[in-house]
């Protein structure tokens, strides 16, 4: 299943549909992920810091921000118009 998901967000690296996710980073960071990238584009110790980032990067590329609990569970996602 992990290589299902792999495939699926290798299909939307840059692409208009490569969404940026908030997810619990290293060392108690949040970090913000672009689909289909393994570094992170930005990193913070605070998660508002980290979905502040997530939310401008997705409206600057017209996706969505898919904010992640610390479990890793999806907890919220905010859609920019495509």
């Amino acid at each position: 299943m992990a290589d299902d998901r792999g495939n699926y967000f290798e299909e939307r690296e840059g692409t208009g549909d490569a969404r940026f996710h908030v997810v619990p980073g290293d060392k108690e960071q949040w970090a913000v992920k672009e689909e289909g990238k393994d570094d992170p584009v930005f990193t913070s110790v605070s998660k508002d810091e980290a979905v502040n980032e997530a939310k401008k990067q997705a409206e600057e590329a017209n996706t969505k921000a898919i904010i992640h609990d610390e479990d890793g569970e999806i907890e919220d996602q905010i859609e920019y118009d495509q």
